[in-house]
């Protein structure tokens, strides 16, 4: 258990596994941290494009974590993706259909603002 947090510590996600040192690239020393924490950001910031949508936003608690908050100011920890829709959909308070056609035209038209 992490004595700062209070969260049981488990087996990190599949989506958040570490290069195996049986992979065709090794990545030496303090590379592989600076790796892992590259991917950690950039999904960070892929799940925002998303999730900003509902009126969430996600923010990385010691690259290790998510920390998910909405617009009135209410904020669960996360412990990994597998964990991350479910609290998304207790923020929100409704189901989050990621199919659902609103949902579908404002991440479009969020994607093309943000590239012209």
């Amino acid at each position: 258990m992490c004595v700062l947090c209070w969260q049981l510590v488990t087996e990190e996600h599949w989506t958040e596994q570490r290069l195996q040192p049986s992979d065709a690239t090794v990545i030496a020393g303090g590379e592989s941290e600076r790796s892992r924490r590259r991917a950690w950001h950039h999904r960070t910031q892929v799940l925002n494009h998303i999730l900003g949508c509902y009126g969430l936003r996600l923010d990385t608690w010691q690259s290790r974590h998510y920390m998910l908050s909405d617009r009135k100011g209410s904020t669960l920890l996360v412990q990994d993706l597998g964990a991350l829709w479910p609290a998304a959909q207790q923020l929100a308070g409704h189901v989050l259909d990621p199919l659902e056609t609103r949902f579908l035209d404002a991440l479009a038209c969020s994607g093309q603002a943000s590239t012209t």
